[in-house]
């Protein structure tokens, strides 16, 4: 307990952020260390200035300290540290990797991790690619990270658990303030298999600077990035950044180029992101890590007409629409059907899970 509270108080001294954090474990090896040095030996790392040697000298545990950790140990969760062996090595590679994590559930498992974000307003064609995608690396061992925000990455996180896979979902707030409050059972649903985590404390709130600082994680955690659906401004497209930068790879699955939801990985596309259509392209860009068979096939989780015991007329509409949104006046004049009938085929193949209504 002592030792996790040593790396909670230097983590908090004022004016240490987590690039000078690691030059210092690099240095000193522990918090323990840092704080035995003698402010000449502390001088000597790059960073360190006389005032900051001082307030290293005089930082103190304080009672604050003492209850998050009381907290963190309440709930049930861990916290590792750069020293620990559960803590992921590729993090360990960035420049600034965080001091420590926050975790509920088991981070123990595969590094063969692949982080999958995209937007909060998802479209179905997001939604259901983005499961269809997750289920399919799950299933060739991936563990899929994400954010758990609503939209994409609830999706990601789905389809991962869906695919009998685990998944890591990074949290922009601490672990003891569940954000989105929708996803509280998907919070819990993810730690039976996989883990939650954040560096943030456990009260923290979900402000709206934390979410860039957390997607340096979400990229850092995983060989790669997947974007799905990310407009030119989007957070998500701050995570395929940072990949770059920590020499990552990034990936995108392409839209319809009339969605403005897809604007932004159609210009990651172009700056050399690779496009992605199934597992298998990310696959084969990092075959030296994973092993696959060529000849698995991936399975849709596209309900198919013949599965569906669909008439005739149902089968004519079915097949006729796409993964995109259709209109009804457009859909009517593309078969020729009366708008009434139509609307009657349309309701049944909803009841029958075929099809979705979109508003």
């Amino acid at each position: 307990m002592e030792n996790l509270l040593e790396w909670i108080a230097l983590k908090n001294v004022h004016g240490i952020g987590n690039h000078l954090f690691k030059r210092l474990m690099d240095c000193f090896h522990s918090p323990h260390n840092v704080f035995q040095a003698s402010s000449q030996e502390l001088l000597k790392t790059d960073g360190i200035s006389q005032p900051l040697a001082r307030a290293i000298k005089q930082q103190k545990i304080t009672d604050w300290m003492k209850k998050e950790l009381e907290l963190a140990q309440q709930k049930g969760y861990q916290i590792i540290t750069q020293a620990d062996d559960k803590f992921p090595p590729l993090l360990l590679e960035i420049p600034d990797p965080p001091p420590f994590l926050y975790v509920n559930g088991n981070l123990s498992g595969s590094s063969m991790n692949i982080a999958v974000v995209g937007s909060r307003n998802a479209t179905p064609y997001g939604i259901a690619m983005t499961r269809q995608l997750c289920k399919a690396l799950a299933g060739y061992q991936a563990t899929i990270i994400s954010g758990m925000a609503m939209g994409i990455d609830t999706a990601a996180h789905l389809g991962a658990i869906e695919g009998g896979g685990q998944t890591i979902a990074v949290l922009g707030s601490g672990l003891a303030q569940i954000y989105p409050a929708q996803n509280r059972k998907l919070f819990h649903k993810i730690a039976e298999t996989g883990a939650v985590i954040s560096e943030f404390p456990m009260l923290s709130a979900p402000e709206a600077h934390h979410f860039p600082i957390r997607n340096r994680i979400i990229s850092g955690i995983s060989l790669g990035s997947v974007i799905v659906e990310a407009a030119k401004k989007s957070g998500s497209l701050i995570t395929a950044r940072l990949a770059a930068e920590q020499n990552r790879e990034v990936f995108a699955v392409p839209g319809s180029i009339r969605s403005s939801k897809s604007s932004g990985t159609h210009a990651l596309i172009k700056q050399g992101a690779k496009l992605v259509e199934n597992a298998q392209d990310i696959l084969e860009e990092l075959s030296p890590v994973f092993r696959y068979s060529e000849t698995r096939q991936e399975k849709t989780n596209a309900p198919e007409a013949e599965t569906l015991s669909l008439s005739s007329d149902e089968s004519r509409v079915f097949n006729a629409l796409g993964p995109y949104p259709l209109h009804i006046d457009d859909l009517s004049r593309k078969l020729a059907i009366d708008a009434g009938k139509l609307a009657g085929i349309l309701l049944q193949l909803e009841l029958k899970g075929a099809i979705r209504q979109s508003p």
